[in-house]
C-alpha cells in the first residue's frame, strides 16, 4: 500500500509536469525551437523520475535535440559531444574529487568515528538531549572529514540510533538528528557538491570553501539549539544518561591514588611529590601530567604569538629615505617623457628623524647616476627604515589592544575553570578525545586551511587529505589491503559518476542553448519585472521543490546552467547564490518522496523503525534549514564576509 501511495505520488507529479509543459507550448503561437529546449527539459526530469540513470539520460536526449538543432547534421552532434568530453576531462578542478572522496573512505574506514561518538556523548552527558546532540557534532565533523553522505548516514545509523532507542529517545527524534546531521557534508567543507557548482557555475571553490565555513557552523548550530530546546521541553523524548553509561573504567595505575578525588591536578603533583601511593611508576605519573598539562600549554603558546602578532611594529608608510624609490619612479617617467630627471631640489638624500644634510660623497669617488643615494646611501648601506637611520632605535611596538586582553582573560578563566572540573573520570574522557577529535581536526585543519588561506590548491589540498587519511588509517592499524582495495573501488565508483554527470549535462546544455531554451526562459523571466529579492524567492522555491524528485546532482547539473545566466540581470553574485543554493540543496536528501538520506537510514535501522516515522523526523529539520536560508540573505556577511576578507 505504501509503495502504492509513492507510485501515485510520482505519476501525479510527472503529469503535472509534462501539462505544465503543453500548456506553455500550447498557448505559444509559433512553435520555435525554443520551445522544443522546454520540452526537453520536461523529458529529462520524467525521465529521472521513471529511474532512468541520470547522467546517460542527459547524454541520450542531449544527443538526439543537438541533432535536432544542428538540424540532422550527425557530424556536427558528434563532434559536440567529443568536445564536451574533453572539456570535462581537462578540468582541473575536477581532480580533487576522488581525492576528497578517498580520503572519505579511508578515514570512515580508521574507525574514528565510533570512537569519536562514544567520547562526545560522555563529555556532553550533563547536556539535555546529550546522545542527540552528540550524534550532531560527530556528523558535523566526519562530515568535514569526508563530505560522503551515504557513508555518514549509514555508520551513524549503525552507531547511534541503537544507543538513543535503547535509552528511550523518541524515533522521530533520533533519526532526525542522525539524517539532518549526515546532510551536513552537502554543505560543510570540502564539499564534493561546492566543487561541483563551482565548476559548473564557474565559482572559485576556494572561496566557495571560505563562504561556506560559516552558514555550515550556522546550520548546525540550529539543528544543536533544536535538539536541546525540544529535549527541555519534552524530556520524554530525551532522557538523560542513565548513571552506569556515564562510568568510564580508570586504569589500575591511576585508580590506585586516584580514588576519591575531585581534582585531577593536585592529587597528580601531589603523587609525584611522594605523598600518596608511592608504589606507582612515576613515568605513568608524568604521562598524566602532560596530559593535563597539555591545554595549559597550548594556551600559552596560542597567547604568545598572538601577543607578538598584536604588537608587532607597523611599517611606516615609506619605509626609505626621501629621495628613494618615490624619486627613482619620477625620474624614470621623465626618462620615459625623453627628457632627463630633475636633480633632487634640496640636495642629498636626507634621512628621517636626522636633522643634518647626509655627507657627500668623498672626493675621489666615483659619480653616482641620479638618484643612486636613495638606492645604496653614502657607505654602501642600504636604506634604513622610518625611525632607523643613523642608529636610532626601530619603530616601538605597539601596545596590545584590549580584544587581546579580553580574549587571553575568557581563555584563563575557560582555563581555571576546566582545571576546577578535571576529575580523573573526565581525564579518561578528555584522553579519548585526544584520540578522536584531534586527528581528525588536525586533518580538517590541515586540508581547509591550506585551501582558504591560498597556501594550496583544491586539488593540491585534497592530495594532501589523501595522504593524512592514510596516515590516520595507518595510525590505528585499520589500513589493510581489504580496505585500501574498497576504498579505491568506491572512490573510483563516486568519481565515475560524477565525470559521467559533467559530460551528460555539457551536452545537455549545449542542446538546450542551440534551440535557444536558455534564450527563451531568460524572456520569460525577465518579463515579469521582478526585482532581486523576488527572482531570489523564486529560484530558490524551484530548487526547494525540485529537491523532491531530484538529486542535488541532477539539480546542479541540469538546472545551474539555467539560474547562473540570470545573476547579472539582478545583480546577484554568484558566489552568494551558490551559498543559498548549498544551504537548499540539503532538501534534496531530506525531502520526501525522494529522501535518499532517509532510505540509507532505513536500511541500517531495527525493523520496527518505519519509513514514516524517520520522514516525520526530518520534517523539522527541513524547517530548520528554511530558517537558515532565511538568515542568510538577510545577513549576507554570515557567508561572504571571510572570502571577502581574505580575497577581495
Amino acid at each position: 500500500m505504501k509503495l502504492r501511495k509513492e507510485l501515485w505520488f510520482g505519476f501525479t507529479l510527472m503529469a503535472l509536469i509534462l501539462a505544465g509543459v503543453a500548456v506553455v507550448l500550447g498557448r505559444a503561437e509559433t512553435i520555435t525551437s525554443g520551445h522544443l529546449g522546454l520540452l526537453m527539459l520536461g523529458l529529462i526530469v520524467v525521465a529521472i523520475m521513471l529511474g532512468f540513470p541520470t547522467a546517460f539520460t542527459l547524454m541520450g536526449m542531449g544527443m538526439i535535440f543537438t541533432w535536432i538543432a544542428y538540424e540532422r547534421d550527425t557530424g556536427k552532434t558528434l563532434d559536440l559531444m567529443v568536445q564536451s568530453a574533453f572539456k570535462v576531462m581537462s578540468n582541473d578542478v575536477l581532480i580533487s574529487i576522488p581525492l576528497f572522496v578517498f580520503m572519505g573512505y579511508l578515514v570512515e574506514r580508521a574507525n574514528l568515528i565510533e570512537k569519536l561518538f562514544k567520547s562526545l556523548h560522555l563529555a556532553m552527558a550533563r547536556v539535555p538531549g546529550s546522545l542527540a546532540v552528540a550524534t550532531l557534532f560527530t556528523c558535523a565533523i566526519f562530515a568535514t572529514a569526508t563530505g560522503i553522505v551515504g557513508a555518514v548516514v549509514t555508520l551513524m545509523g549503525l552507531l547511534a540510533l541503537p544507543q538513543m532507542l535503547k535509552s528511550g529517545y523518541d524515533i522521530r527524534l533520533s533519526a532526525g538528528a542522525i539524517t539532518a546531521g549526515g546532510c551536513l557534508g552537502i554543505l560543510i567543507p570540502p564539499s564534493v557538491m561546492l566543487i561541483v557548482y563551482g565548476a559548473t557555475a564557474g565559482v572559485s571553490v576556494v572561496q566557495l570553501y571560505a563562504g561556506a565555513f560559516f552558514p555550515g557552523l550556522m546550520l548546525a548550530g540550529l539543528y544543536i539549539v533544536f535538539v536541546i530546546g525540544l529535549a527541555i521541553v519534552k524530556p520524554g523524548w530525551a532522557p538523560p544518561l542513565a548513571p552506569e553509561l556515564r562510568v568510564v573504567p580508570l586504569p589500575l595505575a591511576t585508580a590506585r591514588f586516584a580514588e576519591g578525588a575531585q581534582r585531577a591536578l593536585p592529587v597528580l603533583l601531589a603523587a609525584l611529590k611522594g605523598r600518596r601511593n608511592a608504589d606507582v611508576p612515576t613515568g605513568h605519573l608524568l604521562r598524566q601530567l602532560a596530559i593535563v598539562l597539555m591545554p595549559a600549554l597550548l594556551f600559552a603558546a596560542v597567547a604568545t604569538g598572538a601577543h607578538r602578532l598584536v604588537t608587532a611594529p607597523v611599517p611606516a608608510p615609506e619605509t626609505v629615505a626621501s629621495g628613494g624609490l618615490a624619486e627613482i619612479g619620477e625620474e624614470t617617467a621623465a626618462r620615459d617623457e625623453g627628457g632627463l630627471a630633475e636633480p633632487p631640489t634640496e640636495g642629498l638624500a636626507e634621512p628621517p628623524g636626522s636633522g643634518e644634510l647626509a655627507e657627500p660623497p668623498s672626493s675621489g669617488a666615483v659619480e653616482e647616476p641620479p638618484g643612486a643615494e636613495a638606492a645604496a646611501p653614502a657607505g654602501g648601506s642600504v636604506a634604513q627604515p622610518a625611525g632607523a637611520a643613523d642608529g636610532a632605535p626601530a619603530a616601538a611596538a605597539r601596545p596590545a589592544p584590549r580584544g587581546y586582553w579580553i580574549g587571553v582573560g575568557t581563555g584563563a578563566v575557560a582555563l581555571l575553570a576546566f582545571y576546577a572540573l578535571l576529575s580523573f573520570q573526565r581525564l579518561e574522557i578528555f584522553k579519548m578525545l585526544l584520540s578522536s577529535f584531534f586527528p581528525l581536526m588536525a586533518l580538517i585543519m590541515s586540508v581547509l586551511g591550506s585551501i582558504v588561506f591560498g597556501l594550496a590548491t583544491p586539488t593540491e589540498a585534497a592530495a594532501v587529505g589523501a595522504l593524512g587519511g592514510f596516515v590516520l588509517a595507518a595510525a590505528y592499524r585499520q589500513l589493510t589491503f581489504g580496505v585500501v582495495k574498497e576504498s579505491v573501488f568506491l572512490t573510483a565508483k563516486t568519481s565515475a559518476m560524477v565525470c559521467w554527470l559533467f559530460v551528460g549535462s555539457a551536452i545537455f546544455s549545449s542542446a538546450f542553448a542551440l534551440l535557444g531554451g536558455q534564450e527563451l526562459v531568460e524572456q520569460w523571466v525577465l518579463s515579469m519585472n521582478l526585482t532581486k529579492t523576488e527572482f531570489l524567492l523564486l529560484s530558490q522555491v524551484i530548487i526547494f521543490i525540485l529537491g523532491w524528485p531530484l538529486e542535488w546532482t541532477e539539480i546542479i547539473v541540469i538546472f545551474m546552467p539555467i539560474f547562473v545566466p540570470l545573476l547579472d540581470n539582478f545583480g546577484v553574485d554568484p558566489l552568494f547564490f551558490g551559498l543559498l543554493v548549498a544551504l537548499n540543496l540539503q532538501t534534496a536528501f531530506l525531502s520526501p518522496p525522494v529522501a535518499m538520506a532517509a532510505f540509507y537510514l532505513k536500511g541500517v535501522s531495527p525493523p520496527h523503525v518505519t519509513l514514516n516515522q524517520i520522514f516525520a523526523g526530518m520534517l523539522p529539520f527541513m524547517g530548520i534549514q528554511i530558517i537558515a536560508i532565511a538568515l542568510l540573505y538577510a545577513f549576507p556577511a554570515i557567508g561572504l564576509w571571510l572570502p571577502q576578507l581574505l580575497y577581495r
